[in-house]
């Protein structure tokens, strides 16, 4: 395999493994914030996770690919190495993701109270709603009838 050959390879797997991504992120979307965050960090780490294959010559390849390709053929012992890089960068990744929760956590609560108190409350002497929905002022609300109460009557266009 040559360097354009190897450089190549990696630039579709990142393609492929960006859309993977955004396709779990799209299926995790619903779920609530403090289980989707860490899901979607751990299915980053299995997509994005390299480990070395050659370290002759320094040739890294996906962790999951090579761990899934030597255990279903069974040959070569790089699979223990592709977990232990896995379970790495996993460990890393989430206790970035944890230490990120961690300080976004009380300033999400301080801008919370913050927007509250900033909102001026609603004057006591003004009409709500529906006050003024129920005023008889000759507007009921119903566009059929005109101040009086007769009937409207629609005028068409004529084409």
């Amino acid at each position: 395999m040559t360097e354009q050959d190897y450089l190549l390879a990696w630039g579709l797997y990142a393609i492929a493994a960006l859309g993977c991504l955004l396709v779990w992120f799209r299926m995790t979307g619903w779920i609530w914030r403090l289980l989707r965050e860490p899901l979607r960090v751990v299915v980053a780490v299995l997509l994005l996770s390299p480990t070395i294959v050659d370290p002759a010559r320094e040739l890294f390849a996906p962790a999951i690919a090579v761990t899934a390709l030597d255990l279903l053929f069974q040959v070569g012992n790089n699979a223990w190495r592709a977990v232990a890089d896995l379970a790495i960068y996993g460990l890393i990744a989430l206790g970035l993701w944890a230490v990120f929760a961690a300080l976004r956590w009380p300033l999400e609560r301080w801008w919370a109270g913050r927007r509250d108190t900033g909102s001026t409350p609603m004057a006591d002497d003004e009409p709500t709603l529906r006050e003024l929905m129920g005023r008889d002022d000759g507007f009921d609300g119903d566009t059929r009838l005109d101040a009086r109460g007769d009937r409207r009557l629609r005028i068409e266009p004529r084409l």
